[in-house]
């Protein structure tokens, strides 16, 4: 069972309102309910504020935070869009009944929540102000504040702000856009470590700079998407590249086009072109390279080889290993 608890808050009556936190929750909570092909993923509970006829107050987020994270589940979700604080004793997120920054809920508690829960993975993602202080250690010292399975993915530093553009938080932006596939690996998963990936790749250094924080032995998949590649394809190879450096060798008949033929080149091999296509959608998603030769048609019409990229040997190891 996967869990998340989603809010979103712009209305606050003693603060200055928002205007993207409301629609980043729908969005968030749209990506995380379903996987790519239609099947369910999150269980998901909403709370959005747009007006004083539906505010949250502190302690009823307090409790759906506390709920949240003492469910057992394989993932435990927890997703904040609205004001943040911070001051000597700590940070807060506050709720549209906060009077002053320490009246909000404390991240230390959302943290001692998560790290007693009994869920096997627990995710805090912050889209707010100075959220870059959850899990530190208020001292300042060097504390490790992460339970195992714990991670934290977060808008900004302790001492940024949190930015809007175009009616969404600019951080909700790029996480839907991970969420949707942008982040997604070979065979369709999406993982707290590609979403951060994927985050940070896309802000400058002049940006707001996201944090990733967390104390796993493996990544967990938040979501699943179709895969660029057939997995019974990408399962070929090994069979393909049987060892490391490897050149798969290639010659005319792997090549479906009869154009372009001297005379006496020999004719296409049904087969030999079918395993063709598969290399070539290696090829084009970087896992392999024609050798001496610039393209994949030119290797195969000078009898030339193709061979295995970086990245094409590592998921050549996680074939080889069972792992796919």
């Amino acid at each position: 069972m996967k869990i998340a608890l989603v809010v979103g808050i712009d209305y606050y009556v003693h603060s200055s309102p928002l205007f993207g936190c409301v629609n980043d929750a729908y969005n968030v909570k749209s990506i995380l309910e379903r996987n790519d092909g239609g099947s369910v993923n999150f269980d998901c509970k909403l709370l959005t504020a747009s007006s004083d006829r539906d505010a949250i107050d502190r302690s009823d987020l307090k409790d759906d935070i506390k709920t949240l994270f003492s469910t057992e589940a394989e993932i435990a979700l927890f997703y904040f869009a609205g004001h943040g604080h911070i001051e000597d004793a700590g940070g807060y997120l506050l709720t549209s009944d906060s009077k002053r920054g320490d009246e909000g809920v404390s991240l230390s508690e959302i943290l001692t929540y998560a790290n007693s829960s009994p869920a096997s993975n627990k995710i805090i993602v912050l889209d707010s102000c100075h959220s870059g202080i959850a899990g530190s250690s208020v001292s300042g010292e060097q504390l490790a504040t992460l339970s195992e399975g714990l991670t934290v993915l977060t808008a900004s530093t302790e001492y940024q702000y949190a930015s809007e553009k175009d009616g969404s938080g600019v951080f909700t932006n790029l996480f839907v856009d991970a969420l949707s596939g942008s982040a997604a690996n070979l065979t369709g998963d999406i993982t707290p470590g590609s979403i951060y990936a994927h985050i940070d790749q896309s802000l400058g250094a002049w940006e707001q700079r996201p944090l990733f924080k967390t104390n796993v032995r493996q990544f967990v998949s938040l979501r699943n998407v179709a895969s660029p590649l057939p997995l019974e394809d990408l399962r070929q190879i090994a069979n393909f590249f049987p060892e490391p450096g490897f050149e798969f060798e290639l010659d005319p008949t792997y090549e479906p086009e009869i154009k372009g033929r001297d005379e006496g080149m020999p004719a296409p091999n049904p087969e030999n072109t079918r395993i063709f296509a598969i290399l070539q959608r290696y090829n084009r998603l970087n896992l392999l390279v024609p050798v001496g030769a610039p393209h994949m048609w030119n290797a195969a019409m000078e009898s030339k080889a193709c061979k295995l990229t970086a990245l094409g040997e590592h998921y050549r190891r996680l074939v080889a290993k069972n792992r796919i």
